[in-house]
């Protein structure tokens, strides 16, 4: 069953709104190519989760768009230090 900002699962409650539109957005998408709801739920909003911390710059070596200078990592890690 396709979910809507409006009308989402219990697991889906904890999350912020952003990140909710964005792994109901993902979860329908899986549902749309067959993946059972159960499975669909979790892989959902940890990859939703995942981008939301990309986006918010907190993993590792992924450089968030905002940060990205066209000249590679090495690049944006030079104007991360610059921005601090």
């Amino acid at each position: 069953m396709p979910w809507s900002p409006l009308r989402y699962p219990p697991a889906m409650r904890g999350l912020p709104p952003v990140l909710r539109a964005k792994a109901i957005e993902i979860a329908n998408a899986m549902l749309a190519d067959g993946i059972d709801d159960g499975r669909a739920l979790r892989m959902a909003i940890a990859a939703a989760r995942r981008w939301g911390a990309r986006r918010a710059g907190r993993i590792g070596n992924v450089t968030p768009p905002w940060l990205a200078t066209g000249r590679g990592q090495a690049g944006a890690r030079r104007l991360r230090r610059r921005l601090r």
